[in-house]
C-alpha cells in the first residue's frame, strides 16, 4: 500500500537486513503491506508519509537520537495515537528499565519479546492496524462534526433566532449573540439574568414573572412576548419561546428556547389598532354631524371595518404560515439529517471508548466529543419540535438474600459430588454493590472451588461484618466480607502470589485464561473494596470479597430488585436507507452480541421476511424514500404477526393523523439505550434459567483464573 493519510502499511526498522526481511515477508504473507527501512531517518520520513504502524528493533534505537520521531508523535492531531510494536530480547517495561523509557517517549508502544512465534507477530500486526482504522474512521467523523455543526448555525441564522438557555435553580444565564443584539448588547457584553429582567418593560414585569412562575410549576412550555428597554433608551419586542428540561428526579434542570425580535411587526399591530381607533373617531363625529345618516353610515362603518379585519387577518395568517413553513422546512430538514450524524457520531464514539486503551487524553478527548454531540442532540430535538416534525449501579443490596436467591444456581453449576454450605447471619447492614456483575463474581468464585476439588468435597459461603483500620487498600470504616471456602487441592505460595495476575493460570494449555480472579479483583477495586486470597496445599483456598457498607438506604417504596436475568442472543433485521447510521447501528448490535442483517429499505426487508430466514425483531428507521418505517411495519405485520418490531426515528413526533403502537427509540441514543430497549423487548424466560445458562458459559475453565 502506498503513502498517504489512510495508508494501513507497516514500516520495519530492523536490526539487520535478514530481519526485516524476514518480518515483511510474514506480514506480507498474513495479506498487509510492510515496507522496509534502512534508517531512523527513513522511518521518520516513512511514518510522515502516511503508514499503520511501526516495527522497530530496540537495539536499532537504544542509543539514537529519537528527537525528530518523538517531536512527530508529539504533534499529532487529536484523533491519533500512532502505534509502534518494539522487539525486545529483554522483555517489557516489567523487567527492562529501557524498554519503559523507551514506552514513555514513543507513546502508544507495545512490546514483543524474542524469541515469537510468527503468529503472535501477526495476531499483533492485526490488532494495531484495526486500530489504526479505528482512528482514520474517528477523523472522518470529527471532520463531518464539524461540518454539521456549521450547518446548524446556518439554520438559526437564517432563522433569525437567538438561543438562550436558563439554569436552574441558580437561574445562571446563557445566550447567543444574536439573543444578546435582541436586548441591545453587543455579542461580546455580559448579560445575565438579572440584566434581562432589568431591561423588561415595567408595564411588562408582572405578567412575565406571572407565565415564568407557571412554567417552573407546571412545566408547560414558556411563550410569551414582552417590551424591553435597550441601553440607549428604545423600545423594542421579543417573542421568547422555551421549554423544560428535566433531571433524571423529574425536576426541572434548565429552560431553553429561542427568542426574535418582532418589533416591526408589532409596530404595524399598533399603527393598525390606530388607524382603527381613528376610523372609529371619524365614525362618532359623521354621526354627530347627520343624525339622519346615522344607521347608513353605522351599518357601512361596520362592514368595512369587518372586511379589513378580516382582509388583515387572512393577510396575516397567510404571511406568518409561509414564513414558519420555510422555517420549519429547513431546521427540520438540517435538524433530521444532523440528527442522524448525530447518532452515527455517538454510537462509534461509544464503540470507540470502549476499545480505547487507557489513556486519559485520548478518554478525554473521546469524553468532549461525546458531550458535543449530546449537546448537539439536545439542540437538534428542539429544532425538530419546532418545525414539528461496563458501567456499574452500585446500589444498597441485601448479600444475604442475594446469595441465598443464588443457592439453586450454584447447586445445579457446581453438580452433584459438591456440597454447599451457606452461613448467613441475620440483621446484616447492606452493602453497596452492582448486583448483576456481583452474581457473576459469586458463581466465578465457586466455580474455580469445584475445579480445584476433582473429587468432589464442600463448598462454604460466609457472609460477616468487617471494620477496616490500619488495611492500606482499604478507607476506614465498615464492611462486609463475603467468603468462598473449599477443601480443595489449595495452591502453593508463588501460585497464590501470582493469582490474580491478568493471564496468569496453573491450569494446562487451553482450559483456563487466568482471567477470572483478576475480573473480580477489579470488580471488588471498583466497588471500593479489595479481595483477599488465603491457601495452602492440600488444605484449600479462601476467596473473600470485602465490600463496602451502604451509607444510603433504598426508598421504602421501591419494588424489590427482580433477579438478573441473562438476554439471549438475537437475529436482528436493520433497515436503514442512510448508511453511516447503518454501518454504526450494525456495530452497536454486533458489539451486543446480537447477528445482524441489514438492508436499506423496505422492499429488501420484505423479501427476507417473506423468506424462511429467521428474525427475532425488526428495528427500522421511519423517514425513508418509498416506504416509511410505519408502513413497512404494517406490512411485515402481516407477513410475520409475531414479529418484534423496533421502530428507531429522529423526528420528536410522527406525522399528523399517524396511529401507531410500534416501541419506538428515539435518535441520537447511546448504545446501552439500545441494549436496555432490545432487553425489553427479547427478554424471555426466567432469571433463574437464564442465569443457569451464563453460568455454564462462565465455568469453563477458558474463562476461569488459576486453581491448583
Amino acid at each position: 500500500m502506498k503513502p498517504g493519510p489512510s495508508s494501513e502499511r507497516a514500516v520495519i526498522l530492523a536490526a539487520s537486513e535478514r530481519d526485516a526481511v524476514k518480518t515483511a515477508h510474514l506480514i506480507k504473507e498474513a495479506g498487509y503491506y510492510a515496507n522496509i527501512c534502512g534508517d531512523l531517518a527513513e522511518l521518520e520520513r516513512q511514518i510522515a508519509s502516511g503508514a499503520g504502524l511501526a516495527i522497530i528493533a530496540d537495539e536499532v534505537i537504544r542509543a539514537a537520537d529519537l528527537a525528530g520521531l518523538t517531536h512527530w508523535l508529539n504533534e499529532q492531531p487529536s484523533w491519533s495515537d500512532f502505534p509502534i510494536v518494539l522487539i525486545s530480547e529483554k522483555g517489557g517495561p516489567e523487567r527492562n528499565p529501557e524498554a519503559a523509557r523507551l514506552g514513555r517517549a514513543l507513546g502508544n508502544v507495545t512490546f514483543i519479546e524474542r524469541p515469537f512465534h510468527p503468529t503472535t507477530l501477526v495476531s499483533l500486526v492485526a490488532a494495531t492496524v484495526r486500530g489504526r482504522r479505528r482512528q482514520y474512521q474517528t477523523r472522518q467523523i470529527l471532520e463531518d462534526l464539524t461540518e454539521s455543526e456549521g450547518l446548524l448555525q446556518t439554520a438559526l441564522n437564517a432563522g433569525h433566532l437567538g438561543a438562550l438557555e436558563l439554569h436552574l435553580p441558580d437561574f445562571e444565564l446563557e445566550a447567543s449573540p444574536t439573543c444578546k443584539t435582541y436586548f441591545g448588547r453587543r455579542p461580546g457584553d455580559p448579560f445575565t439574568y438579572q440584566d434581562l429582567l432589568d431591561a423588561v418593560h415595567p408595564d411588562d414585569r408582572a405578567r412575565r414573572s406571572e407565565i415564568v412562575e407557571q412554567t417552573l410549576r407546571t412545566g408547560s412550555d414558556y411563550q410569551i412576548e414582552y417590551r424591553n428597554i435597550w441601553p440607549d433608551g428604545t423600545e423594542h419586542w421579543v417573542d421568547v419561546r422555551a421549554r423544560a428540561v428535566r433531571r433524571p428526579d423529574g425536576g426541572i434542570r434548565s429552560l431553553v428556547g429561542v427568542c426574535s425580535d418582532i418589533s416591526a411587526r408589532k409596530t404595524a399591530e399598533i399603527e393598525r389598532e390606530a388607524l382603527l381607533a381613528q376610523l372609529a373617531a371619524e365614525r362618532t363625529a359623521l354621526a354627530e354631524l347627520t343624525a339622519t345618516l346615522e344607521q347608513r353610515v353605522e351599518q357601512r362603518t361596520a362592514d368595512l371595518m369587518k372586511e379589513v379585519a378580516a382582509r388583515e387577518r387572512a393577510q396575516e395568517q397567510l404571511r406568518h404560515a409561509q414564513k414558519m413553513e420555510a422555517i420549519g422546512q429547513l431546521t427540520g430538514g438540517v435538524a433530521h439529517d444532523f440528527n442522524n450524524l448525530l447518532m452515527a457520531v455517538m454510537g462509534n464514539l461509544d464503540l470507540l471508548r470502549k476499545r480505547l486503551p487507557e489513556d486519559p487524553r485520548l478518554r478525554r478527548l473521546v469524553d468532549g466529543a461525546l458531550q458535543g454531540a449530546e449537546r448537539g442532540a439536545s439542540l437538534t430535538q428542539r429544532l425538530l419540535a419546532f418545525a414539528r416534525q461496563q458501567d456499574l449501579r452500585a446500589v444498597p443490596v441485601d448479600l444475604g438474600a442475594l446469595v441465598r436467591d443464588m443457592s439453586n444456581l450454584l447447586e445445579r453449576s457446581l453438580g452433584p459430588r459438591i456440597m454447599l454450605r451457606l452461613d448467613i447471619p441475620e440483621g446484616l447492614p447492606l452493602a453497596c454493590v452492582d448486583s448483576n456483575q456481583l452474581e457473576l463474581a459469586v458463581l466465578n468464585l465457586a466455580i474455580n472451588a469445584r475445579d480445584a476439588m476433582p473429587d468432589g468435597g464442600v463448598i462454604e459461603i460466609r457472609l460477616a461484618t468487617w471494620q477496616a483500620k490500619n488495611d492500606p487498600a482499604l478507607q476506614p470504616g465498615d464492611y462486609l466480607k463475603l467468603s468462598v471456602i473449599d477443601s480443595g487441592t489449595g495452591m502453593s505460595p508463588d501460585v497464590l502470589k501470582r493469582a490474580i495476575e491478568p493471564f496468569f493460570s496453573s491450569k494446562p494449555v487451553g482450559k483456563g485464561t487466568g482471567l477470572g480472579l483478576s475480573m473480580v479483583h477489579g470488580l471488588a477495586v471498583q466497588l471500593g473494596g479489595e479481595l483477599e486470597l488465603s491457601s495452602a496445599v492440600g488444605k484449600g483456598t479462601t476467596a473473600a470479597l470485602v465490600l463496602p457498607v451502604a451509607t444510603a438506604v433504598p426508598e421504602v417504596d421501591s419494588p424489590a430488585p427482580a433477579a438478573q436475568t441473562v438476554k439471549r442472543s438475537a437475529v436482528i433485521l436493520l433497515v436503514d436507507d442512510d448508511p453511516l447510521i447503518a454501518m454504526s447501528t450494525m456495530e452497536m448490535l454486533e458489539d451486543l452480541g446480537h447477528r445482524v442483517i441489514g438492508v436499506n429499505s423496505g422492499p429488501q426487508a420484505l423479501e427476507i421476511l417473506r423468506s424462511d430466514q429467521e428474525i427475532d425483531l425488526m428495528m427500522t428507521d421511519h423517514v425513508m424514500p418509498g416506504m416509511t418505517g410505519i408502513e413497512l411495519a404494517a406490512v411485515a405485520r402481516k407477513v410475520r404477526p409475531q414479529l418484534l418490531v423496533l421502530l428507531a426515528t429522529g423526528y420528536a413526533e410522527l406525522p399528523d393523523g399517524t396511529q401507531v403502537d410500534l416501541p419506538r427509540l428515539a435518535k441520537p441514543y447511546h448504545q446501552d439505550q439500545l441494549r436496555d430497549r432490545l432487553d425489553q423487548l427479547l427478554g424471555q424466560g426466567t432469571g433463574q434459567q437464564a442465569a443457569a445458562a451464563s453460568a455454564d458459559s462462565l465455568a469453563t475453565p477458558s474463562t476461569l483464573s488459576p486453581s491448583p
